[in-house]
C-alpha cells in the first residue's frame, strides 16, 4: 500500500467515514414509492454532480478547483452519500465536506441509505492504467430511475463491465478525450453498447479550466459526432421522473 493510499484511507477512516461493507442482493428491487419518484441532478462542474431522490442526496466526484476545473467553486455541499471515481484532485477530493456524509471509493456492491450501488472497476487511461490506474463506475438506482455515472474511464467497455452496469435509463459520461478519459468518438462507442434514455456529457473544456495545462476538448466535438441525435442545452439544475424520460434515446443533455 503506498503512502498517497495510507494518507487516504487514515482521512477517511478517521474524518468523513471509512468505506461501507458489501452486501448486494443479486437485483434491483423497486418500491412503490421508487417507482412513481422523481429525481433532482445539479451539475457542480466537470464530473460533479448533486442527485437528490428516493430521500437520499448522493455527491458525485467532489474536486478541488486546479486546471481544467480551476475556476469552479469547490463543490462543498451538504450530502448523505459521496461516491468517488478516483482519489485525483478533479474527482475525488473529500476534504472540508460539510457534516459527515458516508464515503464509497472503491469498486464492489454496496447497500447504504436505503439504495444499492455498484462500483465498477474499470481504467483511467489507454495503457492497462500504468499511467493514471483505475476509475470505478458507478451504478444505482435513485427516484425510479436506473443511474451510472463513469467516472473518468478511458478503457472500452468489456462485457464483464457491461453486465454489471446493466441498461441505464441515464448515463454521465467523460468525452473531452485527453489522456485520461474517452474521446467523442469513444464515448459515443461506449453509448451505443449502454442504450440509455438520456446521456450526460462530463469531463470536457469549459470556460473554467486553465488553458495552460488543460488538455481536454470543448463538448461541441462530442454533439458534432453524435449529430443526428436530439440534443438539449442549458441550466445546471434538470428535475427528472420515469414518466419525463425520452421513450426512445439516446437524448443528449448539456448541463452547465
Amino acid at each position: 500500500m503506498n503512502i498517497r493510499r495510507r494518507q487516504f484511507l487514515r482521512y477517511v477512516q478517521g474524518g468523513l467515514i471509512a468505506s461501507l461493507g458489501t452486501s448486494l442482493v443479486g437485483h434491483w428491487q423497486t418500491s412503490g414509492a421508487d417507482a412513481a419518484g422523481s429525481l433532482s441532478i445539479q451539475s457542480l462542474g466537470h464530473t460533479c454532480f448533486l442527485i437528490s431522490g428516493s430521500g437520499v442526496r448522493v455527491l458525485v466526484n467532489p474536486f478541488r478547483p486546479i486546471g481544467c476545473t480551476a475556476k469552479y467553486s469547490a463543490p462543498k455541499v451538504s450530502a448523505d452519500l459521496v461516491i468517488i471515481s478516483s482519489r485525483q484532485l478533479d474527482e475525488g477530493v473529500v476534504e472540508g465536506l460539510p457534516g459527515k456524509p458516508k464515503l464509497l471509493f472503491e469498486a464492489g456492491p454496496y447497500k447504504t441509505n436505503g439504495l444499492q450501488f455498484q462500483g465498477i472497476r474499470t481504467l483511467h487511461d489507454r495503457v492497462n492504467g500504468f499511467r493514471f490506474g483505475t476509475n470505478v463506475a458507478w451504478q444505482w438506482k435513485q427516484g425510479g430511475l436506473k443511474l451510472l455515472h463513469l467516472g473518468g474511464i478511458a478503457s472500452p467497455i468489456s462485457i464483464e463491465q457491461k453486465i454489471l452496469m446493466g441498461s441505464p435509463d441515464v448515463v454521465f459520461i467523460p468525452v473531452g478525450g485527453g489522456d485520461e478519459t474517452y474521446t467523442a468518438e469513444e464515448a459515443k462507442a461506449a453509448i451505443a453498447l449502454l442504450q440509455p434514455r438520456l446521456v450526460i456529457p462530463t469531463h470536457y473544456r469549459t470556460g473554467a479550466a486553465n488553458p495552460s495545462v488543460c488538455d481536454l476538448d470543448p463538448v461541441d466535438n462530442f454533439l458534432k459526432v453524435m449529430a443526428g441525435n436530439s440534443i438539449r442545452k442549458g441550466g445546471s439544475s434538470l428535475s427528472l421522473s420515469a414518466g419525463s424520460l425520452p421513450g426512445k434515446g439516446p437524448v443528449i443533455q448539456v448541463m452547465g
